[in-house]
């Protein structure tokens, strides 16, 4: 399939809507001031054939979708033990909420929530160099140098009154071993990573091929290890509108409030798109259309 006109169909179909709808995470102030209208999409296959359209080599902070590449970190270094303080069940709640871990004595529901994502860089802390590690590893996946936006995570660290509290709810019930302040600064450079659609979909490759590297070479992950992180990804990756991007995308999705979405078709491509306005959960609004017009005009699904 060519999916260079696809993709350049899309992005011209949805320009006239850029900006239109939705509304841009100003809580963070450093993302409130990215420009609405923009959107990117692109895709690499297994193959390696890559296809992309319009902002699609614009960097952007990637915000949670960073929790892929910490989860993989997590489960390469900790195995099957990183699963005694994090859950794999959907929330159902918003990504920062508080009230779950109140009674569930401290363990997130899941990795991709912030909770999980911060239990999984206190993990990271105990081991190895989190945030060198990282830009080493984002790096080499996608072939090209990875930096972390540092005005972002200031930004970050300067209004996340909600993750300190996260953080210090889960270390009240010894779920956090190291110094809050250590694991947050690893978990507020983890989303200032920037990175554009074309680097996220080269990132992410090793999920649509068993876990092996993009670029050949030593495995990401054991193929076992990267079928779990897709199920969570369709199951819990796009906060609590995970059911809705099953029923109409069917794909594998992690979603950023940096406006990013990268999605996974096993054994074929993964695909991200970008674009800042955001609807209500969180996710990108125009990123979903994009992922919906792409999943109806080429069939693919997991489904």
């Amino acid at each position: 399939m060519d999916f260079q006109p696809l993709l350049e169909e899309i992005a011209a179909t949805l320009q006239p809507e850029l900006g239109a709808q939705g509304r841009v995470a100003d809580y963070i102030p450093a993302l409130g001031r990215v420009p609405a209208d923009r959107f990117g999409i692109a895709l690499r296959t297994v193959d390696g054939e890559e296809a992309h359209a319009g902002d699609s080599t614009t960097g952007f902070s990637i915000q949670s979708i960073s929790k892929l590449f910490s989860l993989t970190l997590g489960m390469r270094e900790l195995g099957e033990a990183l699963w005694d303080r994090i859950g794999r069940e959907p929330s159902g709640n918003p990504f920062n909420s508080l009230v779950q871990l109140e009674s569930e004595h401290g363990v997130p529901r899941n990795p991709f929530i912030n909770a999980g994502a911060i239990a999984i860089a206190d993990r990271l802390v105990s081991r190895l160099d989190a945030k060198a590690v990282t830009l080493e590893l984002l790096s080499g996946l996608c072939g090209e140098q990875v930096a972390y936006d540092e005005e972002v995570a200031a930004s970050e660290a300067a209004t996340g009154f909600r993750n300190f509290a996260l953080a210090n709810f889960m270390k009240s019930f010894g779920r956090i071993d190291n110094a809050v302040s250590e694991v947050l600064d690893v978990y507020f450079h983890h989303c200032a990573l920037r990175m554009s659609c074309l680097q996220l979909a080269r990132a992410t490759g090793y999920l649509c091929r068993d876990g092996r590297h993009p670029y050949g070479g030593a495995p990401v992950l054991t193929d076992r290890q990267a079928r779990r992180v897709n199920a969570l990804m369709l199951t819990c990756g796009t906060y609590d509108a995970a059911g809705e991007f099953a029923f109409r995308i069917g794909l594998p999705c992690k979603s950023g409030v940096g406006g990013g979405i990268v999605a996974v078709v096993p054994d074929r491509l993964t695909l991200c798109v970008w674009s800042p306005a955001l609807e209500p959960s969180g996710n990108s609004l125009l990123g979903m259309k994009a992922l919906e017009m792409f999943t109806a005009r080429t069939g693919l699904s997991v489904f």
